[in-house]
This record gives structure tokens, C-alpha cells and sequence, in this order.
């Protein structure tokens, strides 16, 4: 393990480039989505060997049900698939599984699955697995609004505290650091209300491909960052003179 400071305590990425992946090897999209659940729990090791505390995957999007049938269906598959495989292995490794998104709309046996892999590692400690399946960030963002609409919370009362308490998240930290493999330079409707400070890093690299190596860049990268959270830089804090009055125009 490389001496990387100051880690991230909650890292989120992006899975993308699964069906990149599956054309450049001669396979069908599925086999490149087998290939990228394939690599989920190498991932998750190597970051709980970093001591990240949080994990937040973002595995299938609302948006996602617009994709070909036959698609879809295997994506389903795929995660039954992971769950019955992956969740008694994570819970020996003391990693706790929780569900970001909505239930609705998932076959019974799905939801069955989802909630029995939520309850056998509800008590483990050593990293929290956010799976952001059947999710968006917009429809957590309205979905939270009709949830406090609906409690007749007045308006007057609403802060980010109370707001982060109606989300799907409540009880996860933002993330500091999101991950996107694949290439591509945008958010796609994950986490918005958790990102607005997080740091932001892309990779080329196709998710199946994404192993220690990439990782340890990722968390090398995020530890050159100076977060500031909109304030001053230190030193331009420290530098900040008045004079005649007025306050010098250096600002960051």
C-alpha cells in the first residue's frame, strides 16, 4: 500500500464503460456489465484497505429503464445474481450494504434480496456500500420535497440539516471524492445535492478495468487537492491587507 494523506472518508464512482468495454473485447453489452459487477468487490478491499469508511456505487439510474429491454432484463439478472454471490463474502469482510434509490417498480423477488443483503450486514463496521440502484439525483431531490410537502414541516423550518435528514442518504456523509471511469466529464444525475463540494475525478480507464492500480491515482490525486469549501486559501486569507479602508481586490 502506497502512505497517501489526507484520505477520503466517503468515495462515490461512477461505473461507466462497461459496453465500451464489452466491443472492445468481441462481447455482448451484457458480458461487459458481468465483467464491471466482476470487479466491484476487488474494489471495495482495496478501498476499505485505505481505511474509506463509504462507498457509494452508482449501479443503475431511473434514467437506465430507457435502455433496450433485453438490456434491462440482464442488468436485473446480473444484480440478483450479485447479491445471492457477493453478500454473505461482504459481510465476512465486515462491510456494511445499504440501498440508495427506490424499491418501486423492482420485482418482488429483487426487493426480497435487496432487504435480506440490507439486514445480514446492518451491523458491520469496517466500510458502508451505498448500492445507488434504481436511482436519481432529481428524483431524490423531489422526492424528498413531497416527503417534508407531506409532513406539513412549515417552510420557515426547512434548513440543509433538516432536508438532509429527508434523503435517501440520510446518515451517510457527503462524498469527498467522485470517481467516473470511462472518460466522460459529467455527473449524470448522481448525488446532486451531495456533490456540491466534492472533488471531481475522471479516468479513462473502462470500469472492468478499473483495478489497485487506478485507484491508488485516484486517491494520489484527491490528496494533492486544497478543498476550501468557497473560502479563502489560507495563505491568501493570511495575505489579505486593508488598506486606505478598503479591503485589496486578491481574492481566490
Amino acid at each position: 500500500m502506497l502512505n497517501i494523506e489526507p484520505l477520503p472518508n466517503h468515495v462515490a464512482i461512477i461505473m461507466d464503460g462497461n459496453g465500451r468495454w464489452a466491443k472492445e473485447h468481441g462481447l455482448p453489452r451484457l458480458g461487459g456489465h458481468r465483467a464491471g459487477t466482476d470487479n466491484i468487490r476487488q474494489v471495495i478491499e482495496i478501498l476499505a484497505d485505505y481505511n474509506v469508511k463509504y462507498l457509494t456505487l452508482y449501479a443503475f439510474s431511473t434514467e437506465n429503464w430507457s435502455r433496450p429491454k433485453r438490456e434491462v432484463s440482464g442488468l436485473i439478472k446480473i444484480l440478483e445474481r450479485v447479491i445471492d454471490r457477493e453478500t454473505q463474502i461482504l459481510h465476512e469482510k465486515g462491510a456494511r450494504i445499504c440501498h440508495m434509490g427506490t424499491l418501486d417498480g423492482l420485482n418482488p423477488r429483487l426487493q426480497k434480496k435487496v432487504k435480506e443483503a440490507l439486514e445480514i450486514t446492518k451491523d458491520n463496521h469496517r466500510i458502508t456500500v451505498c448500492i445507488a440502484f434504481n436511482y436519481g439525483g432529481r428524483a431524490e431531490i423531489v422526492g424528498t420535497v413531497r416527503r417534508i410537502v407531506r409532513e406539513g414541516i412549515p417552510a420557515e423550518e426547512i434548513t440543509e440539516e433538516l432536508f438532509n435528514h429527508y434523503l435517501s442518504s440520510n446518515g451517510i456523509p457527503d462524498p469527498d471524492l467522485i470517481i467516473r471511469t470511462g472518460g466522460e466529464m459529467r455527473l449524470s444525475n448522481f448525488l446532486l445535492w451531495q456533490s456540491a463540494y466534492s472533488e471531481y475525478y475522471s479516468v479513462p480507464t473502462f470500469w472492468p478495468d478499473f483495478g489497485r492500480g487506478e485507484v491508488e491515482e485516484a486517491l494520489l490525486a484527491y490528496s494533492l487537492r486544497e478543498r476550501r469549501f468557497g473560502a479563502l486559501e489560507p495563505r491568501k486569507l493570511l495575505n489579505r491587507t486593508v488598506k486606505k479602508g478598503a479591503v485589496s481586490k486578491e481574492t481566490s
